[in-house]
């Protein structure tokens, strides 16, 4: 992440709307179960809110540092977990739900992004959902990552992608330049 990024990604600003506006949509309607990973919680924002949404809380994130923020900050009430969301090394079938929150245009290629579905889909009980958002681009969007891998996804190209890894009853909408999914594993 460029400086930019790193500042609104860790404001307090950011914390605010994630939990009044952003988390409220995205799980709008979902059950996340007893059991939740979360892919790519970066500076937490999402993460401090989730921690009182499921009884078991897993974060796997890829930058040793951001991971090493996240214990000190919640490793009394979450797991968390240095490595790749492509590849996690986590139990199959372990999570009721598995969620990713404005993290996806920072995996570098369409191939990477559809492992983490893959990921995603394997980690997953029978009848969990993959739930998550993140931005549809835009030229404001681009500025903010100006030096920064973003690589977005289309929403029109999403449903078919999650299928392929797998999915069932996949649902995507589109609002105020964000979209969020929704995804099950069937059972």
């Amino acid at each position: 992440m460029n400086l930019c990024h790193r500042w609104c990604c860790s404001s307090d600003r950011w914390a605010e709307a994630v939990e009044r506006h952003h988390l409220p949509w995205v799980l709008d309607g979902v059950d996340l179960g007893d059991n939740t990973l979360e892919i790519g919680p970066g500076y937490g924002a999402f993460l401090r809110v989730l921690v009182d949404k499921t009884a078991r809380l897993t974060a796997v994130e890829i930058d040793p540092a951001m991971a090493e923020r996240l214990r000190d900050r919640y490793g009394d009430r979450a797991l968390i977990v240095t490595g790749d969301g492509t590849a996690t090394g986590l139990p199959a079938g372990e999570f009721s739900s598995v969620v990713s929150f404005t993290m996806l245009h920072h995996v570098p290629t369409a191939e990477l992004q559809d492992r983490l579905f893959a990921e995603a889909f394997r980690v997953l009980r029978p009848g969990g959902v993959f739930a998550g958002s993140d931005t549809v681009t835009s030229l404001k969007f681009r500025l903010l990552h100006f030096r920064d891998t973003c690589n977005t996804v289309s929403p029109d190209s999403l449903p078919d992608r999650l299928r392929q890894a797998g999915f069932a009853g996949v649902e995507v909408e589109v609002r105020d330049g964000r979209q969020r999914w929704r995804a099950v594993k069937a059972s």
